[in-house]
């Protein structure tokens, strides 16, 4: 059995003249990710591993979720290669990379996550929102050959006002 949870970035923002990869999160942003972070600690593997776009934004997400849920932050691993709005170069990643791994939480981009939810889940989302929360499990022994998996919660921060 191997469970992956996709989590795209809190709301960043667009004020400042950055590069794409150096926005940072919004106020509103920080709070979604705490919102939703604080949500979910009951619904996570007993143990997992977290990888990370090395953006700002996915960063900084990553460590509200790592200190809501008592995840150590030196623990997570950052992956360039996770910088990525593309779901075929995501699925590359899990598929070669996840060997040890029985549960990941990744936090990612979208267009990469919606689509990749859409073609791997069994429950379609028109859009994965910012600070959105997908667990996919897959009754699978091995990630290299995971297909249609069973979509088991989505948490937005939406539906949690």
């Amino acid at each position: 059995m191997k469970n992956l949870i996709l989590i795209r970035h809190a709301k960043s923002s667009w004020e400042a003249p950055l590069h794409d990869k150096d926005r940072p999160l919004t106020a509103h942003g920080m709070q979604c990710a705490h919102l939703v972070s604080s949500h979910i600690v009951k619904d996570l593997p007993k143990t997992y591993s977290i990888w990370c776009s090395t953006a700002e934004r996915t960063k900084e997400t990553a460590m509200i979720f790592a200190q809501n849920i008592n995840f150590p932050l030196e623990s997570i691993l950052y992956k360039d290669d996770l910088y990525t709005f593309d779901e075929r170069k995501l699925e590359k990643i899990i598929k070669l990379d996840s060997i040890g791994n029985d549960n990941i939480i990744i936090f990612g981009h979208n267009e990469a996550i919606t689509n990749f939810v859409n073609k791997f889940g069994d429950v379609y989302i028109d859009n994965v929102p910012t600070t959105g929360f997908v667990h996919i499990e897959f009754d699978n022994d091995s990630w290299d050959n995971i297909s249609k998996g069973k979509t088991k919660k989505t948490v937005f921060p939406r539906d949690l006002k």
